[in-house]
């Protein structure tokens, strides 16, 4: 790499992260108090919430009080069960192009 390229793209990460850093502070303070109470979400909870995300994507634009992701979880679990409900919809997905890549190449 030459060192002016180094030095321009070192100066723009720079002037970048410092951006980044000044409007992140810039941020509201969100309460979400009201959101902790009652049931608590785990792996289970995330799963079915994995499944539905793209649904409530759809919904999230025409209503206010519809989110994808619970903010009353337990964590990690809940995460985890999110990621896999989620991501069956990639592997269906997956599954079929790979057959056609199949199919084509015979």
């Amino acid at each position: 790499m030459n060192t002016n390229n180094y030095k321009k793209f070192l100066s723009i990460l720079i002037i970048g992260f410092v951006g980044i850093l000044l409007f992140s502070s810039c941020a509201n303070k969100e309460v979400v108090d009201a959101c902790l109470e009652g049931q608590t979400y785990g792996f289970w909870g995330g799963l079915l919430h994995g499944i539905i995300a793209p649904f409530d994507l759809i919904a999230m634009l025409f209503r206010d009080d519809v989110t994808v992701y619970a903010q009353n979880n337990n964590g990690a679990w809940y995460a985890f069960g999110f990621i896999i409900g989620s991501g069956g919809w990639g592997i269906l997905g997956s599954k079929g192009a790979s057959n056609k890549k199949r199919r084509r190449n015979k």
